[in-house]
Formats: C-alpha cells, sequence, structure tokens
C-alpha cells in the first residue's frame, strides 16, 4: 500500500504586499514558512506502509520555476504510483487542494483521495467535490491509519469511526470517533522529520544561518478569541504534552533552531519550567522562537529571563489592538496598556520581539492615524499588520458573516479584505501597507 501526502501551495494573493511602498515589501510574509509538521504525524501514524511526503511550498520556494501544479502532481503520481493520496488543507489554500484531487482523479480514478487538516474540521461541507473521496476532520492520525488498513483490506471505508464518505448523494458521515484518543501524551507520535529533506533549507526565517523546525508541547487553546479557528479545531480541548516527551523529541532533532508551534507556548507555568530545567540539565542547545501572550510576560517576568538565558531568542506576540474596546470585541483578556510593559521585558532579555496587529474593516484615516501613533511609541523589532478576516468556522465569521462581500476563499489568509471597509479598498490597502515600516528590525522574523 502507497501513501502519498501532499502540502498543498499557498494562497498567491495578497493585497498588502501589492499595495505596500516598496520601501516596505521586503518585511511583509510572502510565504508560509516551516514544515508541515501535521502532515508529518500523520505520515508517523503509517510508517509501516510505504509512505511519501511532498511539500509544494517548499519545491515552489527551492525551484521558483519549478512546474506547474498540475504538472507537478502529475509526475508525482508517475513516479510513486500511490494507492491513497491525502492532502493538509487551511481555508486559503482549498482550491489548490481542489485542483490536486481533481487532477489525481484524471490520473487514476481508482485512487484515494481523503481531504484532512483545518478546513475539513471546520468546514466540512465544502468537500463535497467528486474528486474527493473521504474527509478526515479534526486530529485524525488515528482515523487515517484505521482508514488505510480498511482500503488496504478492500473493506467498507464507511465503518471507519470519525470520517465523511463522499458519494452522488453527499456526504455520509460515520459513527463518532472514540473520545479517549489523546494525541499530545498517550498517543503523540514523534514525527520523521528525514520526509523533508530535500526542502530542509527552505524552511528559513529572514536571514537565519540555519533552517526552523517546528515542535508542540501543546494542542488546542484555553483561551476564546473571537477570530481564532485552533480552539474550535480543537472544540475547546487543551492537551499538554509531557515535559520527557518533548525533551526526547529535542535530543533528536538536528536543527538548531525550533519553533514552538502552540498557539500559545507558555499556558501551564509549572511545565514551561520544568521544560527548561530539563533543557538545562540535558544541555541541549538550541535557539528557540514561540508564541507568547503580552499578559503572560508582565505576570512572569523572571520565567522570560529564564527562558531567555536557556535559548529562547524570538518571540511572536498578539498584540492584536492598541484598544481595549476592540480587544473586548476579539475576547482577547489582555487588555492594552499591557503591551508597552510585555515589550519592555522581552526587549531587556534580549530577545528580538514580533508584535502583531489586526486591522478592521472599518477604519478610519483618524484610526489609522492613532495605530501609527501607538505602534510608533511602542516600537519592536519586528511588528506585522494584517486584516482582521471572519475565518470560516469561527465565532467572528457568524458575528460578520452580513459584512462580507468577498467569498473567494483564496483571500482567507489575513492579506486581503474580504468585507465591505470605510475607506476606498485601495486607500485602505495602501494605509496598511504603510504601516509594515513601523518597527526597530532591520530583517524579517
Amino acid at each position: 500500500m502507497k501513501i502519498l501526502l501532499i502540502n498543498p501551495p499557498r494562497s498567491p494573493h495578497n493585497m498588502i504586499l501589492q499595495s505596500a511602498p516598496d520601501e516596505a515589501k521586503y518585511f511583509i510574509h510572502k510565504k508560509l514558512i516551516g514544515p508541515p509538521l501535521g502532515l508529518l504525524t500523520i505520515a508517523a501514524a503509517v510508517r509501516d506502509f510505504d509512505v511519501t511526503l511532498f511539500d509544494t511550498k517548499g519545491e515552489y520556494d527551492l525551484i521558483p520555476d519549478a512546474p506547474p501544479l498540475e504538472q507537478m502532481i502529475m509526475e508525482l503520481l508517475h513516479r510513486i504510483q500511490p494507492d491513497i493520496v491525502g492532502v493538509s488543507i487551511i481555508t486559503s489554500e482549498l482550491y489548490f487542494s481542489i485542483d490536486i484531487f481533481k487532477t489525481i482523479k484524471n490520473y487514476n480514478p481508482d485512487i484515494l483521495t481523503v481531504a484532512g487538516g483545518l478546513h475539513t474540521t471546520l468546514c466540512p461541507e465544502d468537500f463535497t467535490d467528486p474528486s474527493v473521496d473521504v474527509i478526515c476532520p479534526g486530529q485524525s492520525a488515528n482515523t487515517f491509519r484505521a482508514l488505510v488498513i480498511r482500503k488496504s483490506q478492500n473493506l467498507d471505508l464507511r465503518d471507519v469511526p470519525g470520517i465523511y464518505v463522499n458519494s452522488d448523494k453527499g456526504l455520509f458521515a460515520t459513527k463518532a470517533v472514540e473520545s479517549n484518543w489523546d494525541p499530545a501524551n498517550e498517543n503523540f507520535l514523534m514525527p520523521d522529520r528525514s520526509l523533508l529533506e530535500r526542502w530542509r533549507q527552505t524552511y528559513k526565517v529572514g536571514n537565519a544561518p540555519s533552517p526552523t523546525t517546528y515542535l508542540f508541547t501543546s494542542l488546542g487553546c484555553p483561551y476564546r478569541c473571537t477570530f481564532c479557528s485552533i480552539w474550535k479545531e480543537h472544540r475547546g480541548l487543551y492537551h499538554q504534552r509531557t515535559v520527557e516527551s518533548v525533551i526526547t523529541e529535542l535530543r533528536q532533532i538536528d536543527y538548531d533552531i525550533v519553533r514552538f508551534a502552540d498557539a500559545n507556548t507558555i499556558v501551564n507555568i509549572s511545565f514551561i519550567n520544568r521544560l527548561f530545567d530539563r533543557i538545562n540539565e540535558e544541555g541541549i542547545k538550541k535557539e528557540y522562537i514561540m508564541d507568547i501572550r503580552a499578559d503572560t510576560a508582565v505576570d512572569h517576568p523572571q520565567l522570560i529571563e529564564k527562558l531567555a538565558n536557556a535559548g529562547l531568542k524570538v518571540v511572536i506576540c498578539g498584540f492584536e489592538s492598541f484598544r481595549d474596546s476592540e480587544l473586548k470585541k476579539y475576547n482577547k483578556k489582555s487588555l492594552a496598556d499591557r503591551i508597552h510593559k510585555a515589550i519592555d521585558i522581552f526587549h531587556q532579555n534580549g530577545i528580538l520581539l514580533r508584535g502583531n496587529y489586526v486591522v478592521p474593516g472599518d477604519y478610519t484615516e483618524d484610526d489609522f492615524k492613532a495605530l501609527a501613533e501607538y505602534a510608533n511609541s511602542h516600537r519592536v523589532t519586528y511588528a506585522g499588520y494584517t486584516i482582521l478576516t471572519p475565518m470560516p468556522g469561527t465565532i467572528l465569521y457568524e458575528e460578520m458573516k452580513s459584512q462580507i462581500i468577498d467569498y473567494d476563499l483564496s483571500k482567507y489568509n489575513f492579506f486581503n479584505s474580504v468585507i465591505k471597509t470605510t475607506l476606498p479598498l485601495d486607500q485602505f490597502y495602501e494605509n496598511v501597507g504603510k504601516l509594515w515600516l513601523i518597527k526597530k528590525g532591520k530583517d524579517v522574523i
């Protein structure tokens, strides 16, 4: 049984980049950096089969003039001759993923096509195209394995719990999957990063001397931000790995830079304290990138100092807004007055800080001026300014449905406005683009 797992191309739509002044373009995200950790986990679940993982993002970064997607997939299919092809999908990559499935079915309609990833979890109804055979939502490594085994035995796939089987009569939901699957502890699957060796050098951030790999210490999020998909994806659950499990993985990783891929790396203070005590005891020497909330830094400055001494070099912090009224609308628990304190704590510890702001569509020239003044007085190494986007499946989507004017899902990547803006659209984009010049650093982090 041959299995091909594909990471689809990123969406090319980026109106912030297109509208920004030339001197800001270098700093604006042009690609999603980092290996597909979810697919590595899926590959680990079926490692006793013949598995190939192909990262189209990495391929286009490695070879900018690589062949068009259809040709690339055809060449893969001809070389590998898979029985099953799985694609992991986020919202902005849905259309590319469907194109991949159609190419597969044109090549050989007997290949089983399986859709997984965030968008299948939140919006399974978007996968009724006849090129899609099965939808595997949620943390589906165990489900995918069960599916592969049933396929290898030529048994009815509708007996696999927790999937949708597509047919000309629509989607058929099988019985619910068992709820005792714990992907972070008892059922944790160690990823095999050698599957991505071809694209290793493409996983670099800015001018970093070496590539970055991802590692998660937790899944889910205990917070309930209205614009966020992560806690919805995990149905509000939060799964914490054990300290020794993370230490074992860190020992195996032959990358010098590790990005903790948690929604928020520091939720359980005692866990992080124990983890970095063990990192020091084991003499593990790496540089770390983390997502840390501003209020966490303010409440635990000694912990931030400890992490910095142990290798924490870069922090991504979601400021979201400089106004308490907007933060409350997003259900953010941290208030704006803590941002400046957090910036000082990170900078005092020599940490490169990337602070991210979200720009609502109703901003006027005065609002942009106020945000620019605030960001200038609270400068960070590198600041990101993205557009408030009601992602399908989130609370914000339900709240803002009536304001949506663009339903092209390939634009749902936070760099395009899909709702009506108060300013003329060109003027809105121009203002967002200019914000990217407000920072301290000279590189992308």
